[in-house]
């Protein structure tokens, strides 16, 4: 009898090693070469915003911060898929039911409940709840003075834990991540609160709050590593979204400063290391030295979608898309509404020749964010790969009026049959943002068969330290000329290989 198990035994392992494993392997593999997907993990959570019951809408910052520092704190559980407040703030007075968002969001638990702050005592009550059928797993309120703030954020934390049963930091790349001030000074953590909440509308005037908040932060606790870190990256998304010449110049030089000391005051803080890699990779153009702190940064804190993202778009640099793809699916995992990474997947898709799936990325984007005209743009430059001109037109006239859609409109009317329009489109670009779209013309001239141009305005790209640089390798119109001498030159000169796996159009 032992004998006969013991055969079957065998029987089995060598079933599942030659026949079961080489499936579950080519599903892996074929998953990988499909859009990411919501996929339901069991030891996952998204913490939705906790609703201000205050009384006040100025303590909304409060509610929001302690929301976040759920977050912050859970993601230090190995193995636990923690949503980023990006998409889980998406649900913030939503309607829909715990079935919907867990599956929207593709986790198997919400936490949610309420914040009352009066004067010097707060009141949280919090309930973890089971998304498919909206069960309470455990359910608590505390009523504690203001000053014991952090003492409950950390019973909260651990209660939550042991209802999932995660364990802490098994993973022995990652560090304690916290987003308190080291003194402990409650007034810094409400600036830092503060600047939070301005930070996360991304207009240029919000930025500055943030960035004025981020410093009341640091003058409060000049200790407060993560308030520099925040507000490095906070200018750095002014200077590149808004700003130019001496403005920017000056902002950045302050930024980096910013950015130097908070990793001299926490060399493991994950959000340093991601402000670094940014810095390195949009404002110095430095590849290598990019990805080496985004992936410190990630090695760190394995939930930092943000950082995942940076190397998805250094490894597109390098010409490895299919590297690219794998790596803002594991960003899109745990910030699946964040529009940006479907965008990002959409261009990668693309530069494969996979337009199906790249247009279907690309509409997640818009759909996620309908106001972004550079979205729209992505979603003209699908058409032209496909030679749909009617399309490419249509859909730039719907992108929303400004920089974006003067380029979306360039690009649709070089295939179109007026050549006078294609002219006066691409005059308009030249004319209004030949500072701060030079690659973009390089692509437009690109488009029309034009290489000398297309080098000219690569070279001014790069005088110009434009950051749509990195995308050369994955970008099919220029890819026209990767034979002619001078991309290889141009690449040698911008520390970038010359070979990519993306093809390049006819």
């Amino acid at each position: 009898a032992i004998i006969v198990v013991l055969l079957l035994a065998l029987g089995y392992f060598g079933f599942d090693k030659f026949v079961l494993a080489p499936r579950r392997e080519a599903a892996m593999l074929a998953s990988a070469r499909q859009p990411v997907a919501n996929a339901v993990i069991d030891k996952s959570i998204a913490v939705l915003p906790l609703t201000n019951e205050s009384g006040d809408k100025d303590q909304q910052y409060f509610s929001d911060g302690l929301s976040e520092n759920l977050i912050v704190a859970l993601s230090q559980f190995s193995g636990l898929k923690v949503i980023g407040r990006n998409s889980s703030f998406r649900f913030r007075d939503t309607k829909d039911d715990s079935r919907t968002i867990g599956a929207k969001l593709g986790v198997a638990t919400l936490l949610e409940g309420s914040v009352q702050r009066a004067g010097d005592a707060v009141r949280i009550s919090a309930e973890l709840i089971r998304a498919a059928d909206g069960q309470a797993l455990w359910s608590q309120k505390y009523d504690r003075p203001y000053k014991d703030l952090f003492a409950l954020q950390d019973e909260i934390t651990k209660e939550v834990a042991g209802a999932l049963k995660a364990k802490l930091l098994a993973n022995a790349t990652a560090a304690v991540q916290t987003d308190r001030p080291p003194s402990g000074n409650l007034d810094a953590y409400a600036a830092y609160m503060q600047g939070n909440q301005f930070d996360a509308h991304s207009s240029e005037a919000d930025l500055r709050k943030a960035i004025a908040l981020y410093t009341t932060a640091t003058h409060l606790d000049p200790h407060y590593a993560l308030a520099w870190a925040a507000s490095a990256e906070a200018s750095f998304r002014l200077t590149g979204g808004f700003l130019g010449g001496a403005d920017a110049q000056r902002i950045n030089a302050q930024a980096r400063e910013a950015t130097k000391t908070a990793l001299g005051l926490e060399p493991n803080l994950a959000a340093a290391h991601a402000a670094q890699g940014e810095m390195l990779s949009f404002v110095d153009l430095d590849w290598n030295g990019a990805e080496d702190e985004l992936r410190r940064a990630l090695q760190l804190a394995p939930n930092n979608s943000k950082a995942a993202e940076g190397i998805s778009v250094l490894l597109a640099a390098r010409g490895q898309p299919e590297q690219a793809i794998e790596m803002i699916q594991r960003s899109i995992a745990t910030d699946p509404l964040r529009a940006i990474g479907h965008m990002l997947l959409a261009r990668y898709l693309a530069s494969l020749g996979r337009l199906d799936d790249a247009e279907q990325a690309a509409r997640k984007a818009i759909e996620l964010q309908p106001a972004s005209g550079i979205f729209d743009a992505g979603l003209v430059t699908i058409d032209i790969q496909r030679g749909n001109a009617t399309a490419a037109l249509a859909d730039a006239q719907r992108a929303l009026p400004g920089i974006w859609q003067d380029f979306a409109l360039a690009m649709a009317r070089q295939i179109g049959g007026d050549r006078a329009a294609a002219d006066a489109a691409l005059q308009l670009v030249i004319d209004k943002h030949a500072d701060g779209m030079a690659f973009q013309i390089a692509e437009i001239y690109a488009l029309r068969r034009d290489p000398g141009k297309t080098f000219e305005w690569l070279d001014r790209a790069w005088a110009n330290r434009d950051s749509g640089i990195q995308f050369m390798l994955v970008d099919r119109f220029i890819l026209r000329y990767r034979d002619d001498p001078r991309f290889a030159a141009f690449c040698k000169k911008i520390g970038l290989p010359s070979t990519t796996t993306a093809k390049a159009l006819p």
